[in-house]
Order: structure tokens, then sequence, then C-alpha cells
């Protein structure tokens, strides 16, 4: 099972999306289950759980995982493909983000346009990857940072810009026979505070606090 994978398919999104069948790839991340296993957690007649199982596998978000003897029965146990998926812009094409329509580092538009086309471009990639059986090289640096002051921040964004484009010049060969293009994305924004999940969660849950 993959840790994340990625879904580009506009139908495979649409059918991820469906309450009923996010839940049953919630539980079957935990482990392979039949549709007579998992119709007692989610509440629903075993027929009705086939026929979702069904949706989910066509799209490849399940797939047999084996299959066991129950009485005069054969079940079909069935596991998740991955442990979690992200749905890539490519899902809704036409009307995906664009980060070259307009360049503004102070938007937080822009940022999610950016982080958008980081999760279309990196989620294709590992696609052809994978069906050329290649590795991918990545490379990804995560951090959090405490500002005492705005102006802080402030100082702290130009040497980061000053510093990062002293690299692009540094390394960038564009005439380099064989050299190939990588992208750099770097960004700044207040973290968001994690909310403490409940057992059974609100239908309106409240949107996440944060930093100020």
């Amino acid at each position: 099972m993959l840790d994340v994978t990625v879904i580009e398919d506009p139908e495979a999104a649409a059918v991820s999306l469906d309450p009923i069948r996010a839940r049953l790839l919630a539980e079957l991340a935990a482990g392979p289950a039949s549709a007579a296993m998992l119709a007692g957690k989610v509440g629903l007649p075993r027929q009705k759980v086939n026929y979702h199982l069904k949706a989910l596998e066509k799209h490849g978000l399940v797939e047999l995982a084996g299959e066991r003897r129950k009485g005069n029965v054969t079940e079909r146990l069935m596991r998740a493909t991955a442990a979690s998926y992200v749905i890539s812009p490519l899902a809704l094409a036409a009307v995906q983000p664009d980060p070259d329509r307009f360049r503004d580092q102070l938007s937080a538009r822009w940022l999610l346009a950016l982080g958008a086309r980081l999760v279309r471009d990196v989620g294709s990639l590992i696609t052809g990857a994978a069906k050329a059986r290649k590795r991918l090289a990545t490379y990804a640096l995560d951090g959090e940072v405490t500002f005492a002051t705005a102006a802080d921040r402030a100082a702290f964004v130009q040497e980061l810009t000053a510093g990062v484009s002293a690299l692009l010049r540094k390394y960038d060969a564009p005439d380099a026979e064989g050299g190939r293009g990588h992208r750099i994305v770097v960004a700044v924004h207040p973290t968001v505070k994690a909310t403490v999940k409940a057992t059974v969660e609100p239908e309106n849950p409240t949107a996440p606090e944060l930093d100020q």
C-alpha cells in the first residue's frame, strides 16, 4: 500500500468524494476487509457495500487483497491502494489554478495557486515514474519558525529571497547539455493549529484556527 497517491481522473475524484465511499476507503486503509465486514461498520446492507466497492475498484482506489471461504460463500477481501489520497487539479482541468496569470508574492491566493500546481506537477511525475518503473528524484524541506514581530518576519522573507535567488543564479545552467529543469517553490505562511478530533465528528466542524 502506498502512503499517499494522487487522483487525476475526474470520475475517480467524484467517486472518492462520496461520503460513504470515503468512509470505506478509510476503513480499508486500516486493513483488508470484506463487504460483510464493512457492512456493520458503515451501517449499510452488504449488497450496497458491494456496489460501492465495485465503483472504487473500477477506478483503482481499492484492490483485491485475497479471498476466503465462509460457509458456502467465497468472500473477496478488499484493501485500499493507498493510506491517503490527494485530488490533483487535473481533475478540474478547465478551472485549475494558474499561478502564471499573475504574480504576487504577498498574496495568499497566489500561494494557493502555487500549491495546486505543485500537487498537479508532482502527481503527474509520480504517475509517469510509476508507469516507467523509474525512481523519481525529489526533495522537500519542512519546518516552523516563530517570529517575535512582524518586522522580523519581513526581514526573514528578505533574507530568504536573497539567499534562494543567489542559489538560483549560481546553479542555473539553462544551456547545459543533458541538463534537466527543476522548479523551486518556497512558502511562508502562518501555522495552522491542529484541532482535536472527537470520536464522532460534528456535521459542521469549526474551521481550523490560525496563529496570529
